[in-house]
């Protein structure tokens, strides 16, 4: 395993910002992995874990200690009585996971297409879109203890999963590194459409009922991919605004008594949750006003997606600074605190 110096961050990140990490290495197998730990042992720094850096924000500093980047490659998918048992390690794309799984006509995870970072990421973030979560079809999850060096194996009940949060997000975070993961993916199975806005484009092309499941599936993966590139969040070299950690805020989940005062004052859109009522982040930090396009400092607001907060050649305290704002005056208009899905490292 080469280990670098002074390596700059930006250029592994989504949003193309951060200074370098002191030390910097690719870990292309657990050895790797085991190796990075006992290295940021031995020389007393710091240890973060780096996947495909499109939910991550780094410092203008950098990072103190070493950065373990993890590569590890490998997909298998192997039949299960209806079902595919789905194998794929942390260091593999995400939407080549996808693309590869819809292509063999699997249905489970048609509609996270497009959600760039590796398969490591997916179940820390417990990623979703489009009335899909990775937490649906996760059978297990296969990691690496850093307390005890030890691999560990958790099945989905024992993840800790709710929106946008994992065990490995919120009560362990840190402890575990993420090695692989495996899932059930479905065979002739025609997509359900959850989501409104999903189901009225599926429909503009036709809908799903007609066709067969693979055909199905396909469309469905087609329309997302149109509908997150409408958004600026499909990766685009060519598309400023995907210079961006995707969604930078949560969407609030507030009580009932919450929401009542806001459908008195302002009326807001809202979904049902498990605890309370879910308030779209976009509309908070719109009606807050910051339009989409609104730009400081280097740093603004995506002119497709209010949500994506985007990097226009500021540096990190800017975006920060600005982020701060944003939560500081949707807190005082609307009484709702907004959380980051982005990790501030």
């Amino acid at each position: 395993m080469l280990i670098r110096e002074s390596v700059p961050l930006a250029p592994y990140t989504t949003i193309g910002l951060g200074g370098p990490a002191r030390y910097f290495a690719d870990c292309a197998s657990e050895q790797d992995v085991r190796e990075a730990i006992e290295l940021a042992r031995a020389r007393s720094v710091p240890l973060h874990v780096l996947g495909g850096g499109s939910n991550v924000v780094f410092r203008d500093s950098g990072f103190p200690g070493l950065v373990a980047r993890i590569a590890t490659r490998g997909r298998s998918f192997e039949s299960s009585d209806d079902a595919v048992l789905v194998h794929a390690a942390a260091g593999e794309s995400w939407d080549g996971l996808v693309a590869e799984s819809v292509a063999r006509g699997l249905s489970g995870i048609e509609c996270l297409s497009g959600i760039p970072g590796t398969v490591g990421g997916a179940p820390i973030q417990n990623i979703g879109a489009y009335g899909q979560e990775i937490a649906e079809t996760l059978v297990d999850v296969e990691c690496l203890d850093r307390e005890r060096a030890q691999p560990v194996t958790f099945a989905r009940d024992q993840c800790g999963f709710a929106y946008r949060m994992s065990r490995f997000k919120g009560t362990d975070r840190g402890r575990y590194i993420v090695l692989g993961a495996r899932l059930r993916l479905r065979r002739d199975t025609r997509p359900t459409l959850r989501y409104a806005e999903l189901a009225a484009a599926a429909a503009k092309r036709g809908g799903v009922e007609g066709l067969e499941a693979p055909a199905a599936v396909a469309l469905v993966r087609e329309v997302v991919l149109e509908l997150r590139s409408g958004k600026s969040m499909v990766l685009d070299p060519a598309d400023p605004n995907t210079r961006s950690v995707g969604s930078f805020f949560m969407n609030p989940i507030v009580s009932a008594e919450v929401f009542a005062e806001l459908k008195r004052r302002w009326d807001p859109p809202s979904f049902p949750a498990e605890r309370g009522v879910k308030v779209p982040a976009a509309w908070l930090v719109e009606n807050a006003g910051f339009r989409k396009g609104y730009t400081r400092d280097g740093v603004g607001v995506s002119t497709r997606h209010a949500l994506a907060l985007v990097n226009r050649g500021g540096t990190t305290a800017q975006l920060l600074a600005f982020a701060e704002e944003i939560e500081r005056t949707v807190f005082e208009k609307f009484g709702v605190k907004l959380e980051r899905e982005a990790v501030v490292v």
